[in-house]
């Protein structure tokens, strides 16, 4: 008999206010959206069970923490099916975008569809065993869609075991030349390990050749240490100083898989990436313009992106600007939205100007 999936601890309900404002424009650029169940069912053999937690919950946070948009990531309770996105996306096209997880039941001409209501990429899970659950897909199905995401301009994003990546830094170098590619909270590196962890100075590599994107976020789950996680400074002290233009940041709400006890405050989390990170610039860069670029519009980022894998080269104007203005014209066909319902209401009260 299959065992049933655990009941996991939602998110903090009542997030304290930042102590610094972050930039205009600043992004969250990973969380994650469970239901309403009623709505969107959980996929069966996934591996947890969570309370709802609806896309308007999320919006109220961006606006609490004063960011103005964010990029949701299909989470395990929903399997392969993205209704759950692909309908959050059309409800709020101005703060939401995407990245999917899909396996083959889906052509590579769908992401045409989805990139015009708002999903910028797909996710993959890199590790050596399979696990017993329902746990993303790998590099093979990575190939079915290459050719589709890298004319889109969309990301690879990667969540992975730690142990694998000089063995697959090779393969990750190789891609990047196609699409952007994004490491997932700081790789998994148990921060105990040190910023010397050979495969954490793999990625040290490939992020200072501006091949590879890191999200410096969740340091709870590769520290201990709560609520202040000291030991995971040095990991992001290391990125930074390797290539703060190739970072972006995010909370991951609402923590999925977190005990209630040591569940993070949202708030807190954003006060520590201001503390860890104190050049306004860098801050700025990480926050605003990288995600900006990674997913701020209907654009083709590649050309962009594969200007020049010089880490320390500044975007320039002209580059920016270039672009903004290539824009997709093979995605003709409408996309298919399901109708908008409505769905309940954060638990704290939303606040009509960011806190």
């Amino acid at each position: 008999m299959t065992p049933k999936p655990p009941r996991i601890a939602g998110p903090v309900a009542r997030p304290k206010a930042s102590r610094e404002k972050p930039p205009p424009g600043a992004w969250d650029t990973h969380a994650h959206i469970f239901g309403p169940v009623k709505k969107f069912p959980y996929t069966p053999g996934r591996g947890y069970t969570p309370p709802d937690a609806p896309a308007e919950n999320f919006i109220a946070l961006l606006d609490r923490l004063g960011l103005a948009r964010g990029v949701i990531v299909q989470g395990n309770a929903h399997g392969y099916d993205n209704r759950v996105l692909i309908d959050a996306l059309a409800r709020f096209p101005q703060h939401l975008r995407g990245v999917a997880i899909t396996d083959t039941r889906i052509k590579p001409d769908t992401l045409c569809d989805w990139h015009k209501v708002g999903m910028r990429g797909l996710r993959f899970h890199l590790f050596p065993e399979k696990p017993s659950y329902v746990r993303g897909v790998g590099l093979d199905v990575f190939e079915v869609f290459r050719k589709m995401m890298a004319d889109l301009g969309w990301v690879m994003q990667i969540f992975c075991d730690p142990q694998m990546m000089q063995d697959v830094a090779p393969r990750l170098r190789d891609i990047s030349r196609e699409m952007p590619m994004i490491v997932d909270h700081y790789m998994m590196l148990p921060a105990a390990r040190g910023a010397g962890d050979p495969n954490f100075q793999a990625l040290l590599k490939l992020v200072g050749e501006g091949h590879v994107h890191v999200k410096v976020s969740a340091p709870y789950r590769v520290s201990t240490q709560f609520p202040d996680y000291a030991d995971a400074r040095a990991l992001h002290d290391a990125l930074v100083a390797a290539n703060p233009e190739r970072l972006l940041w995010g909370t991951d709400w609402p923590h999925s898989s977190i005990a209630a006890e040591v569940m993070p405050d949202d708030g807190h989390l954003l006060d520590l990436f201001m503390d860890w990170t104190p050049d306004a610039a860098t801050r700025r860069r990480i926050l605003v313009e990288t995600p900006d670029r990674l997913f701020g519009g209907g654009r083709r980022y590649a050309a962009f992106f594969h200007k020049t894998f010089d880490a320390r080269r500044a975007p320039s104007t002209s580059d920016c600007s270039l672009s903004q203005t290539i824009l997709l014209s093979t995605c003709t066909r409408p996309a298919k939205v399901p109708k908008p319902q409505s769905t309940p209401a954060m638990t704290f009260s939303r606040p009509t100007a960011p806190a």
